[in-house]
């Protein structure tokens, strides 16, 4: 992966006068953030680490790799050509980072799935200085950035940084749209349903899957309109809640067209729920069709089930996606682009080392803790490196079942 990482910048420095090759820079930044390590300052100490060395492909372990300048400049990429710039002569592609997280997951599939899922989600990142596209935003209360973040199960699709004096949808179709292409020019006949929050549910989006055949499932705003048209299911949840005393549902579903947005009626399924604190109706709006997908099935079954994409923004976060310092809306993009990256190589791990274990399903922190963070003695000889391990280690089991499975 790393490999093809490199491919996506380019490297306007002279040839005869580098000491950190972009490769190296590039793996040092990636591990690190899988790592832990959160900021470049970490990597004064990190550049004389020998088994960081080797991982970013170090040939003469007793030389350092790249220190914190060397590593700011890499991020610091400027706009326009990379050979415009004085001190900042390396550039990159977004264009080709966001492939390469398309591709990656396709490869990922050694058949065609008969359907996928594309989870969308906004989320917020807390701005503490004067970055360029800082605005408030009143929903969080603070200064922030709004990424917008597109995953199938647990692959990671587009990490996409926007400012935050806008819609929580506002893009969504573009990237939806390139992500779409990218998978049916690998799958053609596969099925494709979008699932997302009400922040979501917008005319645009909306006519965008139906006119080219992809399916969705969105939740709804309530409004009166919509309270009314489930009142006799909403006193029927009621009645059951007096009787049984324990939360009560009743689904329901209706055609609905709002009184202006909308440009056709559209199939709407509502969950009207009775709780000890009262009502908690919610609804959704889809394409998919009530024989495939009756009302109670498509909404505990299929839209409930977005709700894992909170752990995966969350992991997002353990790797440190939220450190955007930098001033530029163009190198906080990169930085996100790193975790991301960084993202992938772990899951990665836990999806071709870890599948058949117990930690299958464990979190980034998780594995980094246990597994890639662990004390080890490190002796460096004249031909070899030598890492003695604890005996005491108490998941050595799992440690050498999942580097078995890496070397398959």
């Amino acid at each position: 992966m790393l490999r093809r990482v490199v491919g996506c910048f380019s490297d306007g420095r002279d040839p005869a006068r580098i000491e950190h090759g972009l490769s190296q820079m590039l793996a040092q930044r990636i591990y690190g953030l899988a790592l832990g390590y959160e900021d470049l300052n970490d990597h004064e100490e990190l550049r004389k680490d020998p088994l960081l060395g080797v991982l970013a492909g170090k040939r003469e372990l007793e030389e350092p790799l790249a220190g914190k300048s060397t590593l700011n400049r890499l991020e610091l990429t400027p706009a326009g050509p990379a050979d415009s710039e004085r001190y900042h002569k390396i550039g990159y592609s977004a264009e080709a980072l966001d492939a390469l997280l398309a591709d990656i997951f396709l490869e990922a599939h050694a058949r065609p799935p008969r359907q996928i899922v594309l989870d969308l989600d906004a989320t917020d990142t807390p701005l503490h200085g004067q970055q360029e596209g800082r605005f408030f935003h009143g929903y969080y209360d603070h200064y922030c950035y709004l990424p917008l973040y597109i995953f199938c199960g647990n692959h990671l699709l587009c990490a996409r940084l926007r400012p935050s004096n806008q819609d929580a949808s506002t893009g969504s179709v573009e990237e939806v749209e390139r992500i779409v292409r990218q998978v049916r020019r690998r799958w053609p006949r596969v099925r494709i349903v979008l699932r997302a929050d009400s922040g979501f549910c917008r005319e645009e989006l909306m006519a965008w899957c139906e006119e080219h055949d992809v399916d969705y499932v969105f939740g709804l705003a309530r409004n009166a309109r919509l309270r009314r048209k489930i009142g006799p299911a909403m006193r029927q949840a009621k009645q059951e809640h007096r009787r049984t005393g324990q939360a009560a549902r009743v689904f329901a579903e209706f055609g609905y067209r709002t009184r202006s947005s909308w440009s056709r009626s559209r199939r709407v399924v509502a969950k009207a729920e009775y709780l000890e604190k009262g009502e908690n109706p919610r609804f959704v709006v889809t394409s998919l069709s009530q024989p495939a997908w009756p009302a109670q099935k498509l909404y505990e079954r299929l839209y409930c089930a977005r709700g894992e994409m909170e752990n995966r923004i969350k992991e997002q976060l353990g790797l440190f996606a939220d450190r955007l310092s930098t001033e530029t809306m163009r190198a906080n993009q990169l930085r996100r682009y790193f975790s991301s990256l960084a993202y992938v190589l772990v899951d990665a791990l836990r999806r071709l080392a870890l599948g058949e274990t117990e930690w299958a399903a464990a979190q980034v922190d998780t594995i980094r803790l246990r597994l890639l963070k662990i004390a080890a003695q490190v002796r460096l000889t004249a031909r070899r490196i030598w890492i003695g391990y604890s005996s005491a280690y108490p998941w050595k089991p799992l440690f050498a079942g999942a580097w078995a499975a890496l070397r398959c």
